[in-house]
């Protein structure tokens, strides 16, 4: 078995903004916990936020600041709603966004739900050598970005190429 045949496990948070839940009834966060460690990764941090852009970008900062982290996951506050402010809170921490993923999660979507998927703003990206992923608040949602696109990058056993394949290359200057 070569080194490119082998599982990574990654250490991975996750984030549920929601003006709403609890931990006791956020099923979108508890399906990426349960759904990360079910994969062989290790869940570093689970938090849920009210929908609060400065509490958001605090939390994130924290995560992306610790070098034990390898990725974030966030459920939530994607839609077009007033209170809806992930993307305001977490794209000014990006060093590079990952254009890609928005649009094939909303091509996804397209499949499953229709013109109701541009209503989504998820987006992910880089920052400190850190992956950031921003997914819509629905259960649905998540199972589909876990299930047709996560699960497969966050596994370097997964070819032609993925997102942990890039970890050892992510702080070249």
């Amino acid at each position: 078995m070569t080194a490119k045949d082998r599982f990574v496990a990654l250490s991975l948070c996750v984030l549920t903004v929601s003006d709403t839940r609890t931990l006791e009834n956020d099923t979108s966060g508890q399906f990426l916990a349960d759904a990360l460690t079910e994969a062989g990764h290790r869940l570093h941090e689970r938090a849920l936020l009210r929908d609060d852009r400065y509490a958001i970008r605090a939390q994130v900062a924290a995560w992306i600041a610790d070098a034990a982290v390898h990725g974030v996951l966030i459920t939530g506050g994607t839609g077009f709603t007033g209170r809806d402010s992930t993307p305001e809170a977490v794209l000014p921490l990006l060093d590079k966004e990952m254009p890609g993923f928005g649009e094939l999660f909303r091509a996804i979507s397209f499949e499953e739900i229709g013109t109701s998927s541009l209503q989504s703003r998820a987006f992910a990206g880089l920052s400190n050598q850190t992956f950031v992923f921003a997914l819509p608040g629905s259960t649905s949602a998540c199972r589909t970005a876990w299930d047709k696109l996560l699960r497969a990058q966050l596994d370097a056993r997964t070819r032609p190429c993925n997102l942990v394949g890039l970890l050892p290359r992510l702080g070249e200057r």
